[in-house]
C-alpha cells in the first residue's frame, strides 16, 4: 500500500496522504513522497488547483514521533537520512492549494492545513498546534499569521485543542461539511477557481498571500532565543513518554538558575542596537 494517493482530474491534483493505521503521521517515506508530488505539481503545466487531505479519521497528527525515538533524533530527518525539500513547506508552490481536513489536525499536521489557501474540514475535526508540548516554545506564531484574536492566538500557542466548528467561527475554515461532503465541497472550489481568468487566479492569490500577517523580525529573533532556551533533553523526553504511553519526566533547564534568565524581547533588542 502507498504511502501517498495521487489522483489527477483535468487540472486538480489531489494529494492523499496514506498512513490510516498511524494517523497519516509524517514518517521518512510519507515527508519523501509528498517531497516529490508537491513537486510535480509545482513544476507542471497543465495542474492548477491542489486538494490536499488524508485517509481515515486523520488529515495528519505531523511528526511520527516512534520513528523520531527509534531514530534517535527530532524532527524529520538527520545527518544520515536529511529531509528533501518540500515546495509546499518552503512556500514555492504559485497556485492554490485547498485542504480536505478530514479528521485531526495535530502539531506538523496543523502546519500543513494551515499554509493552505482555502480550508474546508468535517464536522468534528480536531485541531491542535502542539508544539508547547514537544519543543521549548510553543505556537507563538500559528494564530497570529491566521489572522485571530492574541487571547485566541495564546491559547493555541498553549496546544490547547479546538474544534472544528470553533475555527469555523473564529474564520480559520472556509467551510464545514459532513464527511461525505468534504471531497465534493473541494472539488467544487477548486472547479470555480479553474472558471476564472488564468492571471486573475496567478494574480489574486500572489495578492492575498502578500497580505498575510507575519511576524516582525524582532519576535522572531527573540523566538529563535527562546527556542534554546531550556533542557534540551526534554525534546525527546516528550517524544518517548509519547510512544510508551507514559507520563513524561521533565527536566525544565540544566541549570535551574536558566529559569530567571530567560530571554526578553529588551534584551534582544539591546543586542542588535
Amino acid at each position: 500500500m502507498s504511502v501517498l494517493e495521487i489522483q489527477r482530474r483535468d487540472a486538480i491534483f489531489v494529494i492523499r496522504m496514506n498512513r490510516p493505521e498511524r494517523l497519516n503521521a509524517l514518517g521518512s517515506d510519507l515527508r519523501a513522497a509528498l517531497a516529490d508530488a508537491w513537486s510535480e505539481f509545482r513544476d507542471s503545466r497543465d495542474l492548477e488547483v491542489a486538494i490536499y487531505t488524508g485517509t481515515g479519521r486523520a488529515f495528519c497528527v505531523g511528526e511520527d514521533m516512534k520513528e523520531s525515538v527509534e531514530r534517535g533524533t527530532v524532527g524529520g530527518g538527520n545527518a544520515a537520512q536529511p529531509m528533501r525539500d518540500n515546495p509546499y513547506m518552503s512556500g514555492q508552490i504559485q497556485k492554490p492549494v485547498i485542504a480536505a481536513i478530514n479528521g485531526f489536525a495535530m502539531g506538523g499536521g496543523f502546519m500543513l492545513a494551515e499554509r493552505a489557501d482555502l480550508r474546508v474540514a468535517v464536522h468534528g475535526a480536531i485541531f491542535e498546534m502542539s508544539e508547547a508540548k514537544r519543543w521549548l516554545l510553543g505556537g507563538f506564531n500559528h494564530g497570529h499569521i491566521g489572522g485571530l484574536s492574541h487571547t485566541v492566538a495564546t491559547e493555541m500557542a498553549f496546544a490547547f485543542r479546538f474544534d472544528a466548528e470553533r475555527l469555523y467561527q473564529l474564520g480559520f475554515l472556509n467551510r464545514v461539511v459532513d464527511d461525505d461532503q468534504l471531497m465534493p465541497t473541494c472539488f467544487e472550489m477548486a472547479e470555480h477557481l479553474m472558471t476564472l481568468p488564468p492571471a486573475a487566479r496567478v494574480n489574486t492569490l500572489v495578492m492575498m498571500r502578500a497580505m498575510r500577517p507575519s511576524v516582525p523580525s524582532e519576535l522572531q529573533a527573540l523566538a529563535d532565543r527562546l527556542r534554546e532556551h531550556g533542557a534540551r533533553s526534554d525534546l525527546m523526553e516528550s517524544r518517548r513518554a509519547f510512544a510508551e504511553k507514559r507520563k513524561p519526566n521533565f527536566v525544565g533547564w540544566d541549570e535551574p538558575g536558566d529559569r530567571d534568565r530567560t530571554p526578553t524581547l529588551e534584551a534582544v533588542q539591546a543586542n542588535t542596537r
